[in-house]
């Protein structure tokens, strides 16, 4: 982890209160633990918003595999994009309903463009892009 450095923080009593409910729900051991997470959270975030950063993501969908030509429309866009996508995972929740994740790799700007492409086709009920970079995850030590 390196050297240590103190600070202080002044927090909201309430805002506390809620951050460790929610910190001891998620099995934290302390506050200082769950701070560094959700720092390195917030530097990772902002690594990727550099258009040329090499990132990796998810691409999460929902839609309905009834409506007119969608699979093929999303299959045509992921083999157009194939140096892109390392990976699909495709699950069938019911009658109408696919969840697809896709595995993505590449620039930030070409993950980007191709998610929102995924995500804004006609039909697609609803999407996410989780990008993270792996050069700053790399110093998350647990």
């Amino acid at each position: 982890m390196g050297d240590l450095s103190r600070i202080g923080v002044a927090i909201d009593t309430q805002l506390l209160r809620r951050f460790d409910h929610f910190i001891a729900q998620k099995g934290y051991q302390n506050r200082s633990e769950a701070f560094r997470d959700l720092i390195r959270d917030r530097l990772v975030g902002s690594a990727v918003v550099a258009p040329n950063a090499f990132v990796v993501g998810t691409v999460t969908l929902i839609y309905d595999h009834h409506t007119r030509l969608l699979p093929e429309k999303l299959t045509d866009l992921q083999h157009e994009h194939h140096h892109v996508i390392i990976s699909t995972l495709h699950a069938h929740l019911d009658h109408e309903s696919c969840l697809e994740v896709v595995v993505l790799r590449g620039k930030s700007k070409e993950v980007q463009k191709l998610a929102d492409r995924l995500i804004s086709t006609k039909g697609v009920q609803h999407g996410r892009l989780v990008m993270s970079s792996p050069e700053t995850a790399a110093d998350h030590h647990h």
